[in-house]
């Protein structure tokens, strides 16, 4: 499986990043955080088993659909599991860190880890990059003036209201995130296939089992669209703040090295532990992609020594409220789709 984005490479001894690297790693930022993880992993399997039980025990009940959002929730924690664990931030080893992925992703999600960790990776190369990003590529939503002049029909229809259908489309998220892992097996090597897919019929089996028998199928398929709505809505919420509106780079430029490229692309969210749990560490965008396997719990740390790195490099250190990320990610959706409201 593709590990591109999740060690960190070596800079030249020149390069304005190596610096900041010598810090981090003379305080030891790098280095592993496994028994705090074991207590995070450990924590959220408990969260997940309770809330199973509180379905069974609710049983036939409209009122079992309140369940959808801490479910919901604590799918997400278990997202951000599989995330780091893309990363190499958890385990020593590939092969530890793999298992990691496959049980958070695959089994408990029914989400390919093999897809999101190949897509993630080469979001982590070239962030931002029109070319080389698949999180800025065409899709149900464009981000740049140029795609969006090529849309037609339905899709220029979309293109001209993105930013106001942008959380609505949210709400289908969590169910495109798994046809996504299932339509990309067909890529994977044969015995990595064959895991998934195990795993993700394993889940499937699961899910249904748990509804069915707790509830009528009528209702079972309501908490599952209500249960799919919210956490795609969640993890979007996560992930919407840290690069849209922020710089992209000119494909045809100059190269960008990692300092640059890497902090001028990505938007750090201010908060608390609150927000630090809630957005699963991702609010320190700059520090996490700077460093992508450093352990979660040391983003924070590290943030002071980026942020004064960054002032003497003479690069703009973005850092906003949560609320404000969102208003600055919509406005540049809705000014991407000015032209074709203006035609």
């Amino acid at each position: 499986m593709p590990q591109a984005a999740t060690l960190l490479a070596e800079p030249s001894a020149g390069s304005d990043f190596a610096p900041l690297l010598r810090r981090v790693r003379e305080q030891g930022l790098l280095e592993r955080r496994r028994g705090r993880y074991a207590l995070t992993v450990a924590g959220n399997l408990l969260a997940l088993a309770a809330t199973a039980t509180g379905i069974v025990l609710s049983g036939d009940s409209w009122w079992t659909l309140l369940l959808t959002a801490p479910l919901a929730v604590f799918a997400s924690r278990a997202a951000f599991i599989g995330h780091d664990s893309g990363h190499a931030q958890i385990g020593r080893t590939r092969r530890g860190n793999r298992v990691l992925g496959l049980i958070h992703s695959d089994l408990l999600l029914g989400m390919s880890y093999g897809w999101w960790n190949d897509k993630h990776n080469r979001h982590h190369a070239n962030p931002n990059h029109i070319d080389k990003d698949p999180d800025v590529g065409v899709g149900a939503l464009v981000w740049t003036r140029q795609q969006a002049a090529q849309r037609q029909g339905f899709t220029r229809w979309l293109t001209r209201h993105q930013a106001r259908l942008f959380f609505p489309m949210l709400l289908l998220e969590g169910i495109n995130l798994k046809i996504s892992g299932v339509r990309d097996l067909k890529r994977q090597e044969a015995g990595e296939r064959r895991t998934e897919a195990v795993l993700l019929v394993l889940h499937a089996a699961g899910y249904l089992t748990l509804l069915l028998s707790s509830m009528s199928p009528g209702k079972a398929v309501v908490f599952a669209l209500v249960h799919h709505a919210l956490f795609g809505l969640h993890l979007g919420m996560a992930f919407a703040p840290n690069h849209k509106g922020m710089e992209m780079p000119d494909p045809d430029g100059e190269r960008w090295g990692h300092l640059r490229r890497q902090v001028l692309t990505s938007r750090n969210v201010r908060g608390g532990p609150l927000t630090d749990w809630f957005l699963g560490g991702l609010n320190y965008q700059i520090e996490h992609h700077l460093f992508p396997n450093m352990p979660r719990p040391h983003l924070r740390l590290a943030q002071p020594l980026v942020r004064a790195h960054c002032l003497a490099a003479g690069l703009p250190y973005t850092e906003t409220g949560l609320i404000d990320s969102y208003r600055q990610a919509l406005r540049h959706m809705h000014d991407v789709g000015a032209p074709l409201r203006a035609g």
